[in-house]
């Protein structure tokens, strides 16, 4: 389990980065898997949903995920009867009290937000894919939406894969490069079709973009540190099926 100090100081989040420990699933999956969308045994994971949600404090029908497709869609919960569990979407932003709103990852990065002055609460999903094409800005333009000023947002980027453990084709590469010629920066040559990417980095960039100024991250590996997190490259690498998911959750009270 992991925390932001920034948003440990507010008495009304409850927040974690969960780890993969201390849960119920077990071979590949061992043991705190959350993704009700691997092969896991179902039983299994809502039994670990069922002990994050104790564990954030909140009902197990009120701790909601997405299906999660990498795309730059955001769902916005303004009231208690808008609250769906597992739409399809990679952010969701929040008014309603009591309710934890979570993301998945295993290599991607989740990204949780909190608005102080207006009570507003907001989670992403950010992969390459999804940071190319917009969930943070689109998240952020969520939060605008409902008066939040993006200058009073706090932003924590959570665990993800790191720099040295993410090898890229050249492809990838031109598809930074295409959206603006600066995104060089984010990439290291290491052959002539490969690169290593910096997905934080990237990340980071654009959550400063947006003149967000409070900005915190997670600095974990999810790639090598296999005691702590699931990983998708690092199941291929090993040759395995299917990977377990971490999950990321923000409550407000």
């Amino acid at each position: 389990m992991f925390f932001s100090k920034k948003l440990k100081i507010f008495e009304n989040i409850k927040h974690c980065f969960f780890s993969r420990k201390n849960g119920f699933s077990k071979g590949n999956y061992e043991s705190l898997n959350c993704g009700l969308g691997s092969n896991d045994k179902k039983e299994n994971v809502i039994k670990n949903l069922e002990k994050v949600s104790k564990k954030i404090g909140c009902k197990k029908e009120s701790l909601i995920t997405l299906n999660q497709k990498h795309t730059s869609e955001v769902i916005c919960f303004n009231s208690e009867t808008d609250v769906r569990n597992k739409l399809v979407g990679d952010a969701i932003v929040s008014k309603v009290k009591n309710i934890g709103i979570g993301i998945l990852t295993a290599d991607c990065a989740s990204i949780v937000f909190y608005d102080p002055k207006k009570k507003i609460i907001g989670c992403s999903h950010a992969g390459w894919k999804g940071a190319l094409n917009g969930i943070i800005q689109n998240t952020v333009k969520k939060f605008n939406e409902l008066n939040s000023e993006s200058g009073d947002l706090i932003a924590v980027v959570g665990p993800c894969i790191n720099k040295k453990n993410y090898k890229v084709k050249n492809d990838l590469f031109e598809k930074f490069i295409e959206k603006d010629k600066k995104n060089e920066i984010f990439f290291d040559k290491i052959s002539k079709d490969n690169y290593l990417f910096d997905l934080r980095k990237y990340i980071n960039k654009e959550i400063s973009s947006l003149n967000i100024k409070n900005i915190e991250n997670i600095e974990k590996d999810t790639f090598s540190e296999e005691e702590f997190f699931y990983s998708y490259r690092r199941s291929r690498l090993n040759k395995e099926l299917d990977y377990g998911r971490c999950i990321s959750v923000i409550l407000m009270t």
